[in-house]
């Protein structure tokens, strides 16, 4: 799912930067505010988590590639905000260290993944799970299918903008400067693999590690309730 450098024209990485900037501002100031101290370790953990994740990755034609991401996870357990800053951390370390994702394209990636991703998440699972026992299956049941439908709507939206790009950046004969593939090829690429197989690495990984909470850390869960 990592856009890379060349794939989205000047304007739409600046568009995506320019909405990207006031949301990490909010984030940072947000987390400041709500995190507690015992809960840093676990933010830190998160982006790693993340980050690790993000690394098993299969090429997809679009230009891009197939992956989970873990946002839902860290959105559940230290809600949206801090999740968005995690996978922040994860995605410029992977864009600037090892070339997984482009510079340009950062904001791009980071709203399909740092914002839209662990959002959707988190308001899908407190959706399902609303009102249930910290114990409750249902609280497994809504973090897996939380984590399948919120990767899906970042795969989603990363194929539209593929798609996008051939109708506003081309040539006047109408050969496209950036990414060449169509809303009919970018969209199907995109959501196929992870409909079919990251949507489901996603909700298993999410699922079994609340599942794991639920018995051993209970607490970790409760203090995600309020984060």
């Amino acid at each position: 799912m990592h856009i890379p450098d060349g794939y989205l024209g000047p304007a739409t990485c600046g568009v995506f930067y320019a909405v990207m900037l006031p949301i990490w501002t909010a984030a940072s100031r947000i987390v400041k505010k709500t995190l507690k101290a015992r809960q840093v370790p676990l933010l830190a953990i998160g982006a790693a988590f993340s980050f690790v994740i993000m690394m098993f990755n299969v090429p997809i034609p679009a230009g891009t590639t197939g992956h989970a991401v873990g946002g839902v996870l860290a959105a559940i357990l230290l809600g949206p905000w801090a999740a968005s800053i995690a996978i922040t951390v994860a995605l410029v370390i992977q864009a600037l260290l090892f070339g997984d994702g482009g510079i340009t394209a950062i904001g791009a990636n980071c709203f399909n993944m740092a914002f839209v991703l662990p959002f959707a998440g988190y308001y899908i699972y407190k959706a399902i799970s609303y009102n249930a026992p910290i114990d409750s299956n249902r609280r497994v049941i809504a973090a897996g299918a939380a984590g399948y439908i919120a990767l899906n709507i970042a795969a989603l939206l990363t194929g539209i903008e593929f798609g996008l790009q051939p109708l506003f950046h081309h040539t006047a004969n109408g050969q496209a400067l950036y990414c060449p593939y169509g809303l009919n090829v970018a969209v199907p690429a995109m959501l196929g693999e992870h409909l079919l197989i990251f949507g489901w690495v996603e909700a298993i990984v999410t699922a079994l590690v609340i599942k794991y909470l639920q018995k051993q850390s209970p607490e970790l869960l409760k203090e995600g309730e309020v984060a």
